[in-house]
């Protein structure tokens, strides 16, 4: 497991969201609308960033990118690039399992119309800004979209103006950690073809390169 400092399974530190869970779980008694903790390998030096869980996707099955639109393509794409050991995550208590890389998101709890606001991103920077510490020597992390991207520089204390976002942007965040950037997964992203299946996969396989894999 990720050390305990790094997510907290009973954080209601932001009210608008934990109120918001509050309501879903009455409407939806099966979800799990709850912080959704990370995935993956916890020695692994490929540490992915999302946005949020989403509403019928991570909130609903407690495991993150499982459910939803987004997580058809990371999935698929982990799995053709060699980070999964299966092309689809069913529910949280599958068999799949990540090989070197871990999932986690800039925000644990499902906010409203999947947008956090900036408070909520930096109440949950710590979460993240301990992950990071975490991370072992020459890691890399992938970060999916603007938000997450900036979360990470943010937890780290790096000025935003130094490392623009951009897709498949790489950055030397220091001696220990890079920064690889790409396009969301989501359904608005994959559909308008901003972002498309080869694309992404082009982002993963230079993950691997970079770490050596």
């Amino acid at each position: 497991m990720v050390d305990a400092a790094a997510f907290d399974p009973e954080c209601t530190a932001c009210d608008r969201l934990s109120g918001f869970l509050r309501e879903l779980k009455l409407q939806y008694p099966h979800y799990h609308c709850a912080p959704v903790a990370p995935f993956g390998d916890p020695q692994a030096r490929l540490l992915i960033v999302g946005l949020a869980p989403g509403m019928h996707g991570a909130n609903a099955s407690g495991r993150p990118f499982t459910g939803d639109h987004a997580g058809i393509l990371l999935y698929q794409t982990l799995y053709d690039c060699g980070f999964s050991s299966a092309p689809e995550s069913q529910h949280a208590g599958d068999d799949l399992q990540l090989i070197h890389c871990r999932i986690t998101n800039a925000v644990k709890c499902l906010p409203p119309q999947n947008k956090p606001l900036g408070s909520e991103v930096k109440a949950c920077n710590g979460f993240l800004a301990r992950e990071l510490e975490s991370l072992p020597a020459d890691s890399l992390v992938l970060a999916l979209g603007g938000v997450a991207h900036r979360a990470v520089l943010a937890a780290l204390k790096l000025r935003q103006v130094d490392f623009p976002f951009r897709h498949a942007a790489e950055y030397r965040l220091n001696d220990d950690l890079m920064l690889l950037d790409s396009y969301h997964c989501s359904r608005y992203n994959t559909q308008t073809r901003r972002l498309t299946p080869g694309m992404f996969q082009e982002v993963f396989q230079r993950a691997r390169g970079l770490l050596g894999l």
